[in-house]
């Protein structure tokens, strides 16, 4: 399931560059664009709109304003050339505020934000659905998505990490701790300084390791505790 996104912004160059951003990812797509708030909550009410990418200088009405009158609005993004707004729009509960020109390295940062945001997927007949969550990583100039599911581990290696999936390695400059911190609220954890599992995919575990098929990984002496009593919890689920 895409993520379904709006643009609205009275800068066709800018919408344009938005949209160039939004292709080079699988999860995204654009379902409309238009240059003023009045046309975008038609827009709104015709459509379903998961993403909202609303620049603040129109005319008519600022997308600030425009904000403030949608009782249920989808996530947004705040993309503009004013810095100034930024607390103000912070108060309104945002996904993120991008200045422009908008790099696609910002960009990237602000949607994989919306999606550890997000929280899980739910069809309309209210019937739960597993969600495929994604990592992102980029690796010089190209970006990899990989699906949660597929990836075993994550190993540190002085300033990269390696991530071990089912049926590749993906090698990149990155620190584990950080990592670490956009993983939370999932099925990853930290065991060792050098290793972040997950437990999805553990088959069986010690009090000083765990295994993962073939492999086994050290537990570290600081994070037994806490590890124990995660891997006791899910084996209880």
């Amino acid at each position: 399931m895409k993520v379904k996104c709006l643009l609205v912004d009275d800068e066709p160059l800018a919408i344009q560059l938005i949209q160039n951003h939004i292709n080079q990812l699988d999860t995204f797509e654009v379902v409309g664009t238009c240059s003023n708030a009045i046309k975008a909550l038609e827009m709104l009410r015709t459509i379903p709109v998961d993403l909202l990418f609303l620049d603040i200088k129109m005319p008519q009405i600022t997308g600030i304003d425009f904000l403030k009158t949608l009782k249920n609005p989808p996530a947004v993004i705040i993309t503009t050339a004013y810095r100034e707004y930024a607390i103000e729009g912070y108060d309104l509960d945002l996904i993120d505020y991008l200045l422009k020109p908008i790099t696609f390295d910002r960009f990237f940062k602000a949607v994989d934000r919306y999606l550890r945001l997000r929280g899980p997927i739910v069809k309309p007949e209210a019937i739960p659905v597993t969600a495929h969550q994604f990592i992102y990583i980029k690796t010089g100039g190209k970006f990899h998505n990989l699906n949660e599911d597929e990836v075993l581990y994550v190993e540190s290696l002085k300033d990269y990490i390696v991530i071990h999936c089912t049926d590749r390695k993906v090698t990149a400059k990155y620190k584990i701790s950080e990592l670490e911190t956009e993983l939370q609220n999932s099925s990853f954890l930290r065991i060792h300084r050098s290793f972040i599992v997950n437990l999805k995919k553990v088959t069986a575990f010690t009090a000083y390791d765990i295994e993962i098929g073939t492999k086994e990984l050290p537990i570290g002496a600081s994070y037994k505790e806490y590890v124990f009593k995660k891997l006791q919890h899910a084996t209880l689920k």
